[in-house]
């Protein structure tokens, strides 16, 4: 309908909202996203650098770990925080690779940003994208070496040590390895649940003071009186685990009793009494030496317990109780008035040893292990804490490993003879605009033996160049070698990792870029105060609106 040959304006957003659309949308969302990617490619591989973030209540973490950093990096470009997803699907799908994914990611849209600059349509670059992508990882499962069977834990141990390479534990790499595969080797093969590894940390001492304690080790609990006469070392003892409270109530604290006589409130007082040490005789007559239990044990269970030769121990945490019933067979009852023998525990060993400046619980030797603890020691908390988080990088790496056997080699070795191939590919069968799509997609590749080289110190180019040229005569696994400088066979160099984690890495890359490249429009509430990339400033007010929003309880973006 129109009125007097005019269309009126039809206002269908809040006055205030912040509106842009087109290429120059999809250029800011690319600039966003290699800003993000700068902050992290530098922790890459072997020779990267650590980066020590602070956050808002001044809590300081180091650390290389890609998943890490982009946690608490605080990014607010929509687009950007795209990466921060891959980051994490990486590390809960493999665990690592985390930088990897995110520095790929940021490399493809980089090489693409020109056919997007050229007016080429984003549909036709995601197209382009996808089929690389399908090749990429055909290929990696082409090349792919399936690991033999006799040498498990020797190929293990090997992939442990590459996922350590660029960590702060490098050093003692050889040391930790044997524990880590030590550790996902005790796990229920079924199921490979990493939650069942405990691991507790314990500032001072030196790195290789860490333990590995087949069984379950935690902290001491709070104690009452009596406990220091409790024994506190057994030999093959039978245990109880609980989530029953062995306290001695007052009676006000559950009901109201009225009363004539003090005979009758005697009843009463004995009542209670009789309760708990029934309680308490039905635990001694099971034949249990050591009693766990979830809820508090008070001062009266614990003199029982210390006069009866037991030792007892209360709020355990949930996580412990759980990993002490895995390892020992135990059963958690509920009530002390029908306990079994079947339902009591069994380890060789349980004792309590000072560490550090902290007594902790050991149970040794249990015949169900299906768990284990890793006691780490060092010389600060905050590197204890990343040493955790390299650990657990590790731990992911050998549980995958057990179930997909086929390895590729490291040090760029993988990408570049998929970017090699790509590239011939492109050449010869796809005539079209695809082809520099594809071609864009096998040069973005080459960034991870690029990004190594930089961090390390070496001349990237030339190296790139002694890669490009063994990969075109058939040296599949041709990659940077740290040692020399140089060129050489990954898999010779036992630099080695699992298939998984590169086509997880590619896939995870590759619909990061096609999101991003699919947006081509971003509409900002009006009490959003985000602005649509680094450095842009913010409507005249918005901040304004923005803050008397928030007064108001409306929703923060």
């Amino acid at each position: 309908m129109s009125f007097g040959g005019q269309t009126p304006t039809i206002i269908v957003l809040k006055e205030g909202t912040d509106t842009s659309q087109g290429k120059g949308q999809i250029l800011s969302n690319i600039n966003a996203c290699l800003a993000v990617q700068a902050t992290i490619k530098s922790t890459l591989g072997p020779y990267g650098g650590d980066l020590l973030m602070v956050d808002a209540n001044g809590r300081q973490t180091i650390t290389n770990d890609g998943a890490t950093v982009m946690k608490l990096l605080d990014i607010v470009h929509p687009a950007a925080r795209i990466l921060v997803d891959i980051a994490r699907s990486q590390d809960a799908e493999v665990g690592d690779g985390t930088t990897s994914v995110v520095v790929l990611a940021g490399e493809i849209l980089k090489e693409v940003r020109e056919h997007v600059e050229q007016g080429l349509s984003s549909q036709v670059i995601i197209k382009g994208l996808r089929r690389a992508s399908d090749m990429a990882v055909n290929k990696i499962n082409e090349i792919a070496v399936s690991t033999q069977e006799g040498s498990r834990r020797e190929t293990l141990c090997k992939l442990a040590a590459t996922a350590m390479t660029s960590k702060l534990i490098k050093r003692n790499s050889d040391f930790f390895t044997q524990m880590v595969v030590d550790a996902v080797l005790s796990l229920d093969q079924g199921d490979l649940n990493e939650k069942l590894i405990g691991i507790k940390k314990i500032p001072g001492g030196s790195l290789t003071d860490s333990l590995f304690v087949n069984g379950v080790a935690f902290k001491k609990t709070f104690s009452y009186a009596g406990f220091e006469q409790q024994p506190k070392s057994f030999d093959k003892p039978k245990i109880v685990c609980l989530n029953v409270e062995l306290e001695l109530k007052a009676e006000k604290d559950n009901a109201e009793v009225r009363v004539e006589q003090v005979s009758e409130y005697q009843a009463i007082v004995d009542a209670e009494w009789q309760i708990i040490f029934k309680k308490l005789e039905a635990i001694y007559e099971t034949g249990a030496k050591v009693v766990l239990s979830k809820l508090p044990i008070g001062d009266l269970a614990t003199q029982y317990f210390a006069d009866r030769d037991l030792f007892c121990a209360g709020r355990v945490a949930g996580e412990d109780m759980e990993r002490v019933v895995q390892a020992t067979g135990a059963t958690i009852q509920s009530t002390c008035s029908d306990i079994k023998s079947e339902h009591l525990g069994a380890c060789d060993r349980f004792d309590e040893r000072q560490i550090g400046g902290e007594r902790f619980n050991f149970f040794e030797g249990c015949s169900e292990a299906k768990t284990c603890t890793l006691v780490l020691r060092g010389g600060a908390e905050q590197f204890i804490a990343e040493v955790e988080r390299s650990l657990h990088d590790a731990i992911m790496i050998v549980k995958r490993a057990i179930r997909h056997t086929a390895i590729v080699g490291g040090g760029g070795a993988c990408e570049m003879e998929i970017s090699a191939y790509l590239h011939r590919f492109a050449d010869k069968n796809i005539p079209h605009k695809q082809q520099a799509v594809i071609k864009s997609f096998a040069k973005a590749l080459e960034i991870i033996p690029r990004q190594l080289c930089d961090n390390a110190g070496f001349d990237a180019t030339d190296i790139l160049n002694k890669l490009r040229v063994d990969h075109r005569k058939g040296s599949t696994w041709a990659g940077v070698d740290f040692t020399n400088e140089g060129v050489t066979d990954m898999m010779e160099m036992f630099v080695w990792e699992p298939s998984l984690v590169k086509i997880n890495a590619i896939q995870a890359a590759t619909e990061a870029t096609c999101l991003i490249l699919s947006v081509d429009e971003t509409i900002m509430n009006e009490e959003s105060a985000q602005p649509q990339a680094p450095g842009k400033a913010l409507p005249p007010g918005a901040a304004q609106r923005a803050l008397r929003g928030r007064g108001r309880g409306l929703p923060r973006r």
